[in-house]
């Protein structure tokens, strides 16, 4: 998956602050299908291969539900390797009553729903990207359309067995306070570019011409406040970058941004105009 390796920005892993961290891990155990790899009182690591954590579960104390207009996570979206995982875990969902979302979006066919604590998910397949339309302008084509499900079911062959073990972190979907203000943070600071636009509301961006690595739309949060430290939702993600050369690079584009900077082991972090915690690590 050339999109989700080195040297593009590609989102590996995501920390989302929960409340009833037994609970959330049984949701993501026994629904979704994740392994837990690291399991102690405070925290649990999910991964779908055994071996690479795609979430870490972090329980925060006296933890109250995000309100529900404020900025971050919109939802995080799993990328399946083949047609037929998504038909199989589509044949689950069914089986167990999930209430789904269920769209085509040209580049890709996508599963939506919500963990236990309000977190929106996605859960999807990308078409062949020789398939994808890019437009004159440097766009790709990204649409919206009501899946065909029955389709995708014939592509079921030995039913779901969980998570497989070649999913990934495709991309990750921010509910943002100003669009213009991110647009500029992820463009100008950390290197991506504009793939899509719906109009002044939803902006898709990407590296190494994905049709995108990162969304961000106003529908519920325009001008709203950050998401409070003390609430469930996403507290940080990470974007793995080619080595240490590409995260000083982007350090320092950073610095016409004021962006509060703190080291870390192979990188740094930073937050964005909408409050997020960004881990950019190589």
């Amino acid at each position: 998956m050339k999109f989700h390796e080195k040297p593009a920005h590609y989102i590996k892993h995501i920390t989302l602050h929960v409340k009833d961290l037994h609970a959330m891990t049984n949701f993501y155990e026994k629904t979704l299908g994740f392994k837990a790899i690291l399991r102690n009182d405070n925290e649990v690591e999910l991964s779908a291969d055994g071996v690479h954590p795609l979430v870490t579960l972090q329980q925060l104390a006296s933890a109250t539900e995000r309100e529900h207009r404020t900025a971050g996570l919109y939802h995080i979206a799993f990328l399946l390797p083949h047609r037929s995982d998504l038909a199989h875990i589509l044949q689950h969902f069914d089986r167990i009553g999930m209430r789904l979302g269920a769209s085509d979006h040209d580049v890709s066919e996508a599963l939506y729903l919500n963990d236990i604590e309000g977190n929106g998910i996605e859960i999807y397949t990308d078409r062949d990207p020789k398939v994808w339309e890019w437009l004159d302008d440097g766009m790709v084509k990204m649409s919206t359309y009501r899946l065909n499900v029955a389709d995708v079911l014939t592509e079921a062959t030995d039913g779901w067995q969980g998570m497989p073990e070649g999913t990934i972190l495709g991309h990750i979907h921010l509910s943002v306070t100003s669009l213009p203000a991110m647009r500029d943070f992820y463009t100008q600071g950390l290197g991506y570019n504009i793939t899509a636009a719906y109009g002044d509301q939803a902006l898709f961006l990407s590296t190494d011409d994905y049709h995108h690595h990162i969304g961000m739309n106003i529908w519920e949060s325009l001008g709203a406040p950050a998401k409070k430290a003390s609430e469930t939702g996403l507290a940080h993600f990470t974007i793995d970058v080619a080595n240490k050369a590409e995260a000083d690079k982007i350090m320092h584009n950073l610095r016409p941004f004021n962006a509060e900077i703190t080291p870390l082991t192979n990188g740094f972090s930073t937050i964005d105009p909408s409050g997020n915690e960004v881990r950019i690590l190589y």
